[in-house]
């Protein structure tokens, strides 16, 4: 480590402490502040004070020197008041001292573009001061945060200008300088953080602490998280005051307490020290970074060199950032006059410089020649250009000098003398290899100027070439400005395709450092704008926008737009405004000219043309709302519906007045079959047409709400009988009533497609309407054993039921809705949870309309819960529920059914829509319940056959006993009362009851068992019904027609006839549990008793009655023996034969199978012999045959009737045969009569 007590030169001036000091980008110049209230600047050179600056009434704490052109001081006290100053003449630039803070100015810190000065004070504020007006820019930047008092330390904009860092007492805080808005804020230091530094590519700050911290901490700018440990150097009570990065190399020197320390960046090492005699309160290096100027309480500045062996390792071969802009700015100009060129205020700029000459004592004159020679040339004023740099050089030769009569030389055409004049400033250069780089540059452009341009753009290339590590940047900027150059006087010759060349190149040069914006370039390369009047800034603007336009001069469109294009993408939203009005124009003309040829290509059916043609107008920011309409509509040929959407909104955004729009969006959302959005669409496109002449779309309103009409009238004719009362939304899984489900019938897609499907009819197609709404509020039905957990009304009510959780309760309630919804249908039930079970009135409707609301389902689905995935045939015969009584009518009504397994996988995989057409699963079904294949798949309700349909429930059961025989309603087509509570026996008889009263059908009193306490010729249980009908023999029609010729000759006509029509006209009547029942009557003579078991239960008797041949009835009741000979009877038995009205062979009786109203009477009954005049031989023919039918045997009712009551039927436990013994003798048969059997 290099350790230093004696500096170099020591300079003595101040009066006190020295507390700030800087340097001028010139190199010459230093500038320092004092507690003794004055500002000194100084030579250099020599050491000796330029001027004494006075202006402050307190301690100066604080001096920045623009950067660049040095032109700016700012001085900063410690009452917080602030001056500015010349930085050539040292001369206060605002008429009075600024009142910037309350409090001691901390810091002040120039941007890099020296346009705003940042001043930090001990008032926890930061400020922002215009250079140009001295104003400060918008409101004071808080340094206090949640009440915690933060005074400001320092303030340090970054390399790029783009940051600011603010150190406090608590935090760092970095802001974007432009918008103020916070990018990070961390901690910092243990306690206070007291000094910032940037390192000079801008990836890190330095930050030093105070006493109780004494360390450099480093911080990427990228992540703002800390870099490595803390640079360990400076220890307590030690407080690091000042941080300054070497303007060239990895060197860091900071100063605490009488030690400044340098540090090696790359591995946070001290290399050197330089001891002071007192506290150091400031320092900086030198701008060639030589050097290190200190000062302090000493009262000095001392000047320290800085190693040459530590030098020549850490020096830079290549400046990385804005920091070593200074270098490239080689003409001594203040900032009045520099921005008086730079804006092209030429006679400003040379009024000032005339000035200076004017100025007595002015050591710098000839430097006021040289810089009014250069603004004179400007204005091409070559002679006296000329002459005012020939009197430059006569003062004193300079490298401005001979710069400026290099220029005039150039513009006097008089180029070998011009370029001598270059040669010779080359001694003015001081070896700098950045100066002389540049000077070369400045030659290439005054000789390109002299109309050389060959020669000039051959010299800045071979510049490039020949010094590959200098500054390429700027040898790059200036051949593309050369060639726009080229480019502008090749498009004055209307040469344009050879212009858009030279832009296309130009264009190529500046793209070849993407890295660097055209601001970038502006503030580096100043001195060529300041020379030759280039705009920097708007080189790359204009290299795209002449090269558009030479392109499209040139006739070569398709280029024009994608330079355009690719112009567009890569500019900021500052640069698009500054280049709108070309914009607009270039777009205005492309696009005019796509819009017409996409008409052409719309009208020609070319769609794909059209619609890239439309695109490409679009692409060009055209806000025409005709042009998105135009490619909406190719779209829409294309049914590209999606797309034309967009258009579509596009112009309703542009036209909202206009039903063009809405027109397109209705078409495209019906294209897209997204009907519920384009009713309300076409609505407001109706609303449009007021002011439209076109007769076809002034009467679409009218085709509007005609459609509607005929569509609630539909929904009126409905048959809502047919579905229940309460649905399923399988979409929302909200429980629906009738109004819910015809709204959301109104507000659905099906409703809006029909809506515009047909008011697009002049004739409305009412049967597609009809269609329509019924498919709509079609629902399916579940078909399934209850659970033990069921949900019922109350668990879903305003729930959803897929939202419902309980596990088990809701997942067979959730998985039908999926199943029905999958299917494609909107409505579901379920009888568990859709109908009120505490509602009495809503139950009995809703079980009367059980049958109908399975028959007209959309789909019915049968789920056998205990049938295993993957079951084979025959495993549904097994299940549950086919035990069940009420899934007789639910498998018989529908139409339409699928049979699921126990996870709601199809049985037998079965997929087909309709398990009612596959054969397999009918047989099965066949097989399980009796019901033959046919019968399964065509059912209809009625009462024929009532027999068999008794028999096909008899082995069923049902948790509550009455439904037994309610489930068994649909199944007759009959209505009754529901009267849970009243038993089984009497809803079983109040339902044999209403099929014999309405049909005339008494097959339903054919069974064997126990009778019923409703009436005696009605079975006790159902499963009475199990056994089939008795078998009786039946003649062939050859031995009927043998036997009526032979009872033709025994059988009087008369009788025949009597005998007839008493039968025709009688018929059973059943109510109030009362049978009148007609039949032909057999007294009984004789009951005996056959021996049998002393316990027996059933016994068996011997019977004889008139008329009849003798038989044998076993029953459970004791009967009265007797014999008519012996005794007579305490009670009177008769044999019946039950008139069955099928015998009279009349093909309507009970013909009910397609009316649910069934068989209402004699009256009904068209053509019976009571009401039709028979010829006697037909009439005597038919009776004939009738007595025939009657000689065979016959199930017979033996009836008993106390001495005082009413007949009752005794049962059997088998079917009582009887035959009568001789049908000759019908006198044996006339004996008929109505009998009212309880």
């Amino acid at each position: 480590m290099i350790q230093t007590k004696i500096p170099l030169r020591q300079l003595k001036d101040h009066e006190t402490c020295i507390l700030a000091v800087t340097v001028f980008p010139d190199r010459r110049r230093m500038v320092t502040g004092s507690n003794d209230k004055t500002l000194r600047l100084w030579d250099l050179n020599t050491g000796t004070v330029l001027k004494k600056m006075a202006g402050h009434h307190n301690v100066v704490s604080r001096l920045a020197v623009s950067l660049g052109d040095g032109q700016l001081i700012a001085s900063g006290d410690i009452k917080g008041r602030l001056i500015a100053w010349h930085g050539e003449t040292g001369e206060q630039l605002t008429p009075q001292i600024i009142k910037a803070h309350s409090n001691w100015i901390t810091s002040l810190d120039f941007s890099p573009d020296g346009t705003v000065l940042a001043t930090g004070s001990a008032d926890h504020t930061t400020k922002l001061w215009d250079t140009t007006t001295w104003q400060m820019q918008g409101d004071a930047i808080q340094c206090s945060s949640g009440g915690s008092i933060r005074c400001c330390t320092c303030v340090r904009y970054s390399p790029s200008g783009k940051l600011l860092a603010i150190a406090t007492h608590k935090d760092i805080k970095i802001l974007n300088s432009g918008t103020r808005e916070c990018v990070a804020e961390f901690k910092g230091h243990a306690q206070r953080n007291y000094s910032l530094a940037w390192t000079p590519d801008g990836t890190r700050l330095l930050t030093g602490g105070d006493e109780n911290d004494p360390t450099i901490r480093e911080w990427d700018a990228s992540t703002w998280q800390q870099v490595g440990d803390p640079w360990m150097g400076h220890s307590r009570p030690e407080s690091i005051n000042f941080i300054a990065v070497h303007p060239a190399s990895n060197l860091v020197a900071s100063a605490a307490h009488n030690r400044l320390l340098l540090w090696r960046l790359s591995d946070r090492h001290t290399i050197a020290i330089f001891h002071h005699s007192a506290c150091v309160r400031c320092f900086t290096f030198s701008v060639d970074g030589k050097h290190i100027l200190s000062g302090g309480d000493d009262k000095m500045i001392s000047e320290w060199e800085v190693p040459k062996k530590v030098l020549s390792q850490e020096t830079l071969t290549e400046p990385a950032s804005k920091a070593q802009a200074p270098n490239l700015k080689i003409l001594s100009i203040d900032a009045i006059a520099r921005n008086a060129c730079i804006a092209g205020k030429l006679s400003t700029a040379e009024e000032l410089f005339t000035r200076e000459i004017d100025i007595d004592c002015n050591s710098y004159i000839y430097e006021s020649y040289a810089n009014r020679s250069l603004v004179v040339a400007r204005k091409h004023d070559w002679d006296h250009a000329l002459e005012d740099a020939i009197k430059s050089i006569s003062i004193q030769p300079s490298l401005t000098g001979y710069i400026s009569k290099g220029i005039a030389l150039c513009g006097k055409g008089k180029v070998l003398e011009a370029k001598i004049a270059f040669d010779l400033a080359f001694m003015f250069t001081n070896e700098d290899s950045n100066i002389t780089h540049f000077l070369l540059l400045i030659k290439a452009v005054a000789i390109f100027n002299a109309n050389q341009h060959e020669e000039a753009i051959i010299r800045v290339q071979s510049l490039t070439a020949a010094c590959p590590h200098n500054d390429i940047l700027a040898c790059r900027v200036v051949e593309a400005y050369l060639h726009v150059r080229l480019g502008v006087n090749a498009t004055n010759d209307a040469r344009h395709s050879e212009a858009a060349d030279f832009f296309t190149q130009a264009i190529s040069l500046l793209n070849s450092n993407p890295s660097s914006s055209t601001a970038d370039i502006a503030y580096l390369y100043e001195d060529l704008v300041v020379l030759f009047g280039w705009d920097l800034k708007s080189l790359w603007q204009d290299a795209h926008q002449n090269r558009c336009d030479a392109f499209r001069r040139a006739g070569r469109t398709e280029e024009a737009l994608d330079s355009y294009r690719s112009m567009m993408d890569v500019i900021d939203e500052n640069a698009k405004a500054r280049c709108l009005d070309w914009s607009n124009a270039f777009m205005q003309e492309y696009s005019e000219l796509h819009l017409a040829s996409g008409n052409a290509a719309l009208a020609a059916c070319d769609y794909d043309r059209a619609i890239a043609l439309y695109s490409v107008a679009i692409n060009l920011n055209s806000t025409k709302d005709i042009i998105f309409a135009n490619r909406g509509k190719a779209k829409l040929e294309k049914m590209l519906w999606e797309d034309a959407l967009f258009d579509a909104e596009k112009v309703i955004e542009l036209n909202p007045s206009s039903h063009v729009g809405y027109e397109v969006k209705h078409t495209a959302l019906r294209g897209a079959r997204r009907y519920d959005e384009a009713i309300p669409v076409f609505e407001i496109m109706l609303s449009k047409l007021n002011t439209v002449p076109e007769a076809l779309i002034r009467e679409l309103p009218q085709h509007y709400f005609k459609a509607e009409d005929a569509i609630r009238g539909a929904i009126q004719r409905m048959e809502l009988e047919n579905v229940p009362l309460r649905l399923l939304n399988t979409s929302t899984g909200l429980l629906c009533d009738r109004g819910a489900q015809i709204n959301a019938f109104q507000t659905s897609r099906a409703y809006n497609e029909l809506l515009l499907s047909s008011m697009m009819h002049t004739d409305l197609p009412m049967e597609s309407i009809t269609d329509t709404v019924t498919t709509y509020l079609h629902c399916a039905m579940l078909s399934h054993r209850w659970g033990e957990q069921e949900p019922l009304l109350h668990d879903i009510k305003d729930k959803a039921v897929y939202e419902l959780k309980e596990a088990g309760h809701f997942m067979k309630l959730q998985s039908f809705c999926k199943i029905a919804r999958r299917a494609g249908y909107h409505w579901a039930w379920v009888d568990t949870c859709c109908i009120d079970q505490n509602n009495l009135v809503e139950l009995q409707k809703s079980l009367n309309s059980m049958f109908t609301w399975y028959h007209h389902s959309a789909l019915t689905v049968v789920y056998l819960s205990d049938v295993p995935p993957s079951s084979k045939s025959g495993a549904m015969a097994k299940s549950a529920w086919n035990t069940r009584g009420w899934t007789v009518p639910e498998f018989l009504a529908p139409q339409v059914i699928r049979f699921y397994q126990q996870d709601w996988t199809p049985y037998l995989n079965d997929v087909s829509s309709n398990h009612k057409e596959s054969a397999e699963i009918m047989h099965e079904l066949e097989v399980a319940t009796g019901i033959d294949a046919r019968t399964l798949v065509t059912f209809q309700p009625g009462m024929r056959d009532a027999r068999e349909k008794l028999q096909w429930a008899s082995k069923r059961v049902t948790t509550l006993p009455e439904d037994i025989a309610y489930s068994l309603f649909g199944i007759f087509g009959i209505q009754l009362p529901i009267l849970y509570g009243e038993n089984k026996q009497r809803a079983l008889g109040r339902l044999l009851q209403e099929i014999v009263a309405q049909s005339g059908d008494i097959t339903a009193l054919d069974w064997v068992g126990k009778p019923s306490k409703f009436n005696s010729c009605l079975p006790a249980k159902i499963s009475s019904y199990a056994a089939p009908p008795c078998t009786l023999p039946c003649l062939s029609e050859e031995e009927i027609q043998t036997a009526v010729s032979s009872l033709r000759h025994t059988v009087d006509m008369d009788d025949a006839s009597k005998f007839y029509d008493k039968l025709a006209n009688s018929y059973p009547r059943f109510s109030n549990c009362r049978l009148r029942l007609p039949c032909i009557i057999f007294p009984v003579t004789e009951v005996r008793r056959r021996p049998g078991a002393a316990h027996e239960i059933l016994f068996t008797y011997g019977v004889k009655a008139d008329g009849l041949c003798d038989l044998l009835i076993t029953t459970e009741q004791t009967l009265v023996q007797f014999s008519r000979a012996r005794s007579t009877p305490p009670q009177t038995f008769l044999l019946a034969l039950p008139w069955d009205r099928r015998l009279l062979e009349l093909t309507h009786f009970a013909d009910d199978a397609e009316s649910l109203g069934g068989w209402s009477g004699p009256e009904s009954l068209d053509g019976s012999p009571g009401e039709e005049e028979l010829a006697d031989s037909e009439s005597y023919s038919r009776a004939l045959r009738l007595i025939v039918r009657l000689g065979q045997p016959f199930t017979a009712f033996l009836l008993a009737q106390p001495r005082s009551g009413e007949y009752k039927r005794i049962a059997s436990d088998h079917s009582i045969i009887a035959q009568i013994k001789n049908v000759a003798s019908i006198h044996n048969m006339m004996d008929v009569r109505t009998l009212e059997i309880l």
